[in-house]
């Protein structure tokens, strides 16, 4: 008996370590037991809400990405259903966003749907052995300096994307500059009611944005109950305002629409109805007629791999702190439950996806509860496939491209620029300059360069540190500078530090003296600096 104690005790202690790796892992373990029917009536109304805005917006992130319209629905409700059971906030709303869409974008362009599908597949991949490896760390690389500038450049790409469906103009562009040509060159063509359409629905959208803030009072200064329900019943029409303006523009099509006549408006046609197949991902493709193998479109997606994982991992986590109310977050779930989201997601022919800020705030302000609030989105989502899909060929393009453009507008940070330029200034070059090469060279480069410059930015300090040199006499009469560095000593500073000392010395008019280096700021130093710098003497205070 007492050979087997030791394994005896130790067993319970192990199996109960698993239990709570798998509960950590599989959240959903945890919160549904304690589910009752007050957080179902919250999370079904918050994931109905979500619902209607992410139908209008997945809809026209597809056509954003360059695919047929019915693939944003694909990813809407995979996502959704998925974080569910392995999400760690429950305010977050996995789906297609305009980020992911437009760096879909760059890899179906002149392409097919299959390269969207196979790039969502390894972006789970990737994002599942990051989170084994634990290397969420690598995004603490990614600057807010960096970030802005990033999230602001393609705000203004998709805006300029938009341009084209919104003028009701018909070409084709492969990045930001081509399209702004094509837009100049085109825009004599424009289609007067495409334009009027299009215009007044992001009016209107901007319009019914505000309307949820405006406030109504009593005379005791505290709102009335028929105040607080115009109030709630604003509030819904101001977060269900994507949704209200696709069904009017749609009527209005549907109203003029002539079958043997040319539509009053551009159309976005027919969309395929019923649920994608489930099938494995696509491992190879043909395109116009020529087979391309699995190796070929991992080398035609390139960069991508690495970038649109991680700038949906980056985003994910963001929005999980902006929802977090103070409480930690696990970014290694986070990473986790993408992802899952990603993996499974390519199964039912899903793009990338990642969390909706817009969306994740909409759940957020409907009441949400637990994050079963997803798996009602998604219903609704697979609802929609199933039945409203003939009417959704009276969606007009101009009404989609209004909707993304009011959504980007606010993504362009220009209001960080002032408090940046007071707190720190060198800031500001890797945010300018990673705006500029994302409009310039792209999306992927342009974050990579930028990444490398602030990179720069925090090794010139090694390279060149602050040192306060100064005179000192001994009591004994003898002169000797002390060289204080400001900061830890490494190789790059070692030549640096050896010339201004002895320009020091000289200007001083004795170009030799004894050097006594004061090490109190130095907490670390690698071997160049130890053995090449000579230390005659260490003053400790």
């Amino acid at each position: 008996m007492s050979e087997y104690s030791g394994e005896a005790k130790y067993r319970p202690k192990r199996y109960q370590s698993i239990g709570k790796l798998f509960k950590k892992r599989v959240p959903i373990i945890s919160w549904l037991p304690k589910y009752d029917a007050d957080q179902a009536v919250s999370d079904l109304i918050a994931g109905v809400t979500v619902g209607l805005t992410v139908m209008p917006q997945g809809l026209a992130y597809a056509t954003l990405a360059g695919l047929e319209p019915q693939y944003g629905l694909y990813s809407a409700f995979a996502g959704c259903i998925v974080y569910t059971v392995f999400g760690s906030c429950k305010d977050i709303t996995i789906g297609p966003t305009a980020l992911m869409s437009l760096m879909t974008y760059q890899q179906v362009f002149n392409r097919n749907a299959d390269y969207a599908v196979l790039l969502c597949f390894l972006s789970g991949i990737l994002q599942f052995i990051m989170g084994s490896l634990k290397l969420g760390v690598l995004i603490d690389f990614i600057s807010i300096p960096v970030t802005v500038g990033f999230t602001s450049a393609t705000s203004v790409i998709i805006a300029v994307s938009q341009l084209k469906g919104l003028l009701g103009l018909k070409f084709e562009s492969s990045n930001f500059l081509d399209c702004l040509l094509k837009v100049y060159q085109n825009i004599g063509n424009y289609r007067a009611n495409d334009t009027i359409l299009g215009v007044t629905s992001i009016i209107i959208l901007l319009m019914l944005r505000k309307v949820k803030d405006i406030k109504l009072f009593g005379p005791n200064g505290k709102p009335t109950n028929k105040q607080r329900t115009i109030m709630k019943g604003l509030w819904l029409l101001s977060i269900s305002r994507n949704a209200l303006i696709v069904v009017a523009c749609s009527i209005i099509s549907y109203w003029c629409y002539r079958p043997n006549a040319e539509p009053y408006v551009t159309l976005i046609g027919k969309v395929r109805s019923g649920l994608p197949p489930l099938k494995f991902p696509p491992f190879g493709t043909e395109i116009n007629g020529t087979p391309v193998s699995f190796i070929n479109m991992c080398w035609d997606l390139g960069s991508s791999i690495i970038l649109v994982p991680v700038i949906a991992v980056l985003g994910n986590v963001a929005i999980a702190k902006a929802f977090a109310s103070g409480n930690s977050v696990d970014a290694t779930q986070e990473l986790y439950c993408l992802g899952v989201c990603n993996l499974l997601g390519s199964f039912v022919s899903s793009m990338p996806v990642t969390g909706s800020f817009s969306r994740s705030a909409v759940n957020h302000a409907s009441g949400v509860r637990t994050p079963m609030g997803g798996l009602y989105t998604g219903i609704l989502i697979i609802l929609s496939l199933s039945l409203l899909t003939p009417y959704f060929y009276f969606i007009p393009k101009a009404a989609l491209a209004a909707v993304i453009i009011s959504a980007v507008i606010f993504m362009i940070e220009y209001e960080i620029v002032k408090p940046m330029w007071k707190s720190s200034r060198k800031d500001l070059i890797p945010t300018f300059a990673t705006f500029v090469l994302c409009l310039g060279i792209g999306v992927e480069l342009g974050i990579l360069v930028g990444v490398g410059i602030n990179i720069m930015l925090l090794l010139i300090p090694s390279a060149r540190p602050f040192l306060h040199i100064e005179m000192k006499k001994l009591r004994t009469g003898l002169d000797y500078l002390l060289v204080t560095p400001e900061n830890s000593l490494y190789f790059p500073a070692v030549d640096f530090m050896r010339a201004k000392t002895d320009r020091a010395a000289v200007k001083m008019g004795q170009s030799k003296l004894p050097v006594v280096v004061d090490c109190k700021h130095i907490l670390d130093a690698d071997f160049t600096a130890a053995k090449i710098s000579t230390v005659l003497e260490i003053q400790r205070n």
